[in-house]
């Protein structure tokens, strides 16, 4: 295993998800007195796994049509067009 390619796509992914929707929804329903708690970590873990698996899908379609030195330019000029609009939003 790559630990360096591990490392950069989990830090790259835990800092995105940090108080995104999903984490904002996940914490409300772990909130529910009446709902188990491991349900709520179960139930949002796995849909995390299924919306990654997309992702991965996704990205390994489009690495056949698309020559991956521009996907790393797309992923990038994406990355930099969300942190735009985000900052204007604020």
């Amino acid at each position: 295993m790559d630990w360096k390619v591990f490392l950069t796509i989990f830090g790259a992914v835990f800092i995105a998800e940090l108080g995104d929707k999903t984490q904002l929804a996940t914490m409300f329903f772990a909130a529910d007195r009446e709902v188990s708690k491991f349900m709520v970590f179960f139930a949002s873990s796995t849909a995390l796994i299924f919306a990654s698996a997309l992702g991965v899908l996704a990205g390994a379609v489009l690495s056949d049509i698309v020559n991956p030195k521009y996907m790393h330019y797309i992923a990038g000029v994406a990355f930099i067009a969300i942190g735009l609009f985000t900052l204007y939003l604020a």
